[in-house]
């Protein structure tokens, strides 16, 4: 009987004494530090600039990302990242949370392009959000583009290069150095 008694004495000793640690506890509700009344201590002289000693190939990749298929928050959060130099890209594919394949190939999102589109989700958080860039716009507009680019440079080919060609190999018959 005598050890019942004990452990009742040490079990009220100890909810006796954990309710008064929790009566002496106090919690802010203060948001900052509000009643701070002198400016900021410490303050740059100039705004950070990832490029300032020249830009670096992984500082111009990430300038040149498109952040498709995110909501405001996580596009926000993605510009951040890459305006203070804080954006690392992925090295090799992530699996994606929705099909569980090795489709992701954008860093920090969790959820690859084709499960995005079709789940209308934010490819980053997962939430069902308002997509601020859509996916599908962004890869009608690089065939575009890329297009543009073949255009302009000069190396897509038509029939009339080929031929173009041709008469250019006839023409050194004359001299000896055509084709025989």
């Amino acid at each position: 009987m005598p050890d019942v008694n004990v452990k009742r004495r040490r079990l009220n000793r100890f909810t006796v004494h954990s309710l008064h640690n929790l009566a002496r506890i106090e919690m802010s509700t203060q948001k900052g530090n509000v009643s701070r009344s002198r400016g900021q201590k410490h303050k740059n002289a100039t705004a950070f600039r990832n490029d300032r000693y020249g830009a670096s190939v992984q500082v111009k990749k990430a300038k040149a990302k498109v952040h498709d298929g995110l909501c405001q928050h996580c596009k926000d959060v993605m510009e951040w990242k890459v305006k203070y130099n804080k954006y690392k890209p992925l090295s090799q594919p992530r699996k994606c949370v929705k099909c569980l394949q090795k489709t992701v190939m954008d860093a920090y999102y969790i959820i690859c392009k084709p499960c995005a589109l079709k789940l209308e989700l934010c490819a980053k958080c997962g939430k069902k959000e308002e997509i601020v860039i859509p996916l599908d716009q962004k890869t009608e507009e690089v065939e575009e583009d890329s297009s543009k680019q073949n255009r302009g440079n000069g190396q897509e080919k038509t029939d009339d290069d080929d031929d173009d060609e041709e008469d250019v190999d006839e023409n050194f018959d004359d001299i000896g150095l055509g084709q025989k």
